[in-house]
């Protein structure tokens, strides 16, 4: 696993709040209901938050190829700017000490 919860835990919890549910139901099934509620409210958050993750790593992966893409033409840009720069600047020392 590179990141996030590990599925092995995750089933585990799973089953063990499913359990506890269960247990819950058996003696109380309005708070059973509600644990089940819960339940499946984190359920959807966790696949959220999933979603999310996976749609945000595409994105930054993708914004970082094309940002890298015109690299090599703005360093030419930058080293013949530079040069016109030291042109320009040779130009005024000369016209000052006309």
């Amino acid at each position: 696993r590179t990141v996030g919860v590990c599925a092995v835990r995750e089933a585990l919890y799973s089953q063990t709040f499913d359990e506890v549910i269960r247990q819950v139901a058996l003696r109380l099934p309005e708070r059973g209901l509600a644990l089940l509620r819960v339940r499946d409210q984190l359920r959807m958050t966790a696949a959220a938050y999933r979603t999310l993750y996976t749609s945000s790593t595409e994105f930054g992966a993708a914004k970082a190829s094309a940002a890298s893409v015109g690299v090599p033409e703005r360093t030419s840009d930058l080293d013949e700017l530079q040069a016109q720069m030291e042109q320009l600047r040779a130009k005024k020392l000369e016209l000052e000490n006309v």
